[in-house]
């Protein structure tokens, strides 16, 4: 089997309110590989609020696709090494990751279809059902919007609710999340995500105002190239700490293990080079005893959840339009059952390039 095209674009996706207060569209680069025996592969990633699409997709088709053409596309190990290596003066982090995650998404895409099983079953099979905590809680919502997302979700059956705490004062941030811990009464329990926004000392502050709630995690303290700091936070606050979101590599998430600074280890699949790192960074983190918990993408994330013994959640962030794909993974008793389908099994919808194309 050989590689013979890769057909890439960028859609743009508007966000339904109360997202849209915050970002009013998301990108997808999206990468169709085609092989001369037929068989299609999906990759994407998502550029939440759009940023860095256009140069994701630049990297994509300029550098990256010229090296997986001719090749075979079941050589994933080999392809994903071939891919790492280009231009050695450029990390695959940041813009590279982005658009290594898509290219190796879609050739899992691939060995699946041609395997006749889900992606989860090739790699092993832990469980074919994933718990989803509701995530969303945006800076700009007010307490009703919090409130009325957050029973959203607890109707949906998640047992988890995840907002932000983006105030500069963190008594508003305590305010806000009691408001909404009120509002559940028992029925989900919290996270919050701060997004690199405090130093040391401030969130050693912040985390104190929020003991009370018993939250699950704080999420990404301080900026993620900080490792340091994360196990200064680690060890002076009660709370668990959760990230991984903006680390793209097995040897970043190694640092952040290697100081015991995490609890929970969060990788993007679009972000951290994709299924192929993604898995590596999954098992890494059962070596230190930490859970799998990746960010956003829940409807292909599953099967990373579900294909590992230290898989505990996938983040739902219900946003895309009904006609972005064909059949999205539902959530039902807080639980997302994988598909059976081949492969990922997302397909974009009949007439979604048509309709969202930007570049």
């Amino acid at each position: 089997m050989k590689i013979t095209a890769i057909d890439t674009c960028v859609l743009t996706v508007p966000t339904p309110k109360p997202m849209a207060l915050n970002y009013p569209h998301h990108k997808l680069v999206v990468a169709e590989i085609a092989t001369d025996e037929g068989v299609k592969g999906l990759g994407y990633s998502l550029a939440f609020n759009g940023g860095g699409a256009e140069a994701v997709h630049a990297y994509l088709e300029t550098r990256l696709k010229p090296a997986l053409l001719g090749e075979d596309p079941l050589f994933v190990e080999r392809l994903w090494e071939k891919m790492f290596r280009v231009d050695m003066g450029i990390r695959k982090q940041g813009v590279a990751g982005y658009a290594l995650s898509a290219l190796d998404i879609g050739l899992w895409d691939i060995v699946g279809k041609c395997a006749r099983l889900p992606l989860y079953k090739v790699w092993g099979a832990h469980s074919d059902r994933v718990a989803a905590y509701g995530s969303g809680g945006w800076s700009n919502y007010s307490v009703d919007d919090l409130v009325a997302e957050a029973e959203k979700y607890a109707g949906l059956g998640c047992r988890y609710y995840k907002m932000k705490i983006h105030h500069p004062d963190p008594r508003e941030n305590a305010k806000r999340v009691a408001a909404v811990h009120k509002a559940l009464g028992g029925k989900a329990r919290m996270m919050v995500d701060v997004n690199q926004r405090l130093d040391v000392l401030g969130n050693v502050r912040q985390a104190k105002l929020l003991e009370e709630f018993e939250l699950l995690w704080y999420e990404e303290p301080v900026l993620a190239d900080d490792f340091d700091a994360y196990g200064e936070i680690a060890e002076r606050i009660s709370i668990p700490v959760a990230a991984g979101e903006n680390h793209f590599t097995r040897w970043e998430f190694k640092q952040l293990f290697d100081r015991k600074a995490i609890a929970y280890a969060m990788p993007d699949v679009c972000r951290a080079c994709g299924f192929s790192e993604t898995l590596r960074i999954g098992r890494l983190a059962a070596a230190h005893g930490v859970q799998l918990t990746p960010h956003l993408i829940h409807e292909i994330s599953i099967h990373v959840v579900g294909a590992l013994a230290n898989g505990f959640l996938v983040e739902f962030m219900d946003w895309a339009p009904p006609d972005l794909w064909e059949d999205q993974p539902a959530c039902q008793d807080g639980v997302l059952r994988i598909p059976d389908r081949p492969g990922h099994g997302m397909t974009l919808a009949r007439g979604a390039i048509e309709k969202y194309r930007s570049k």
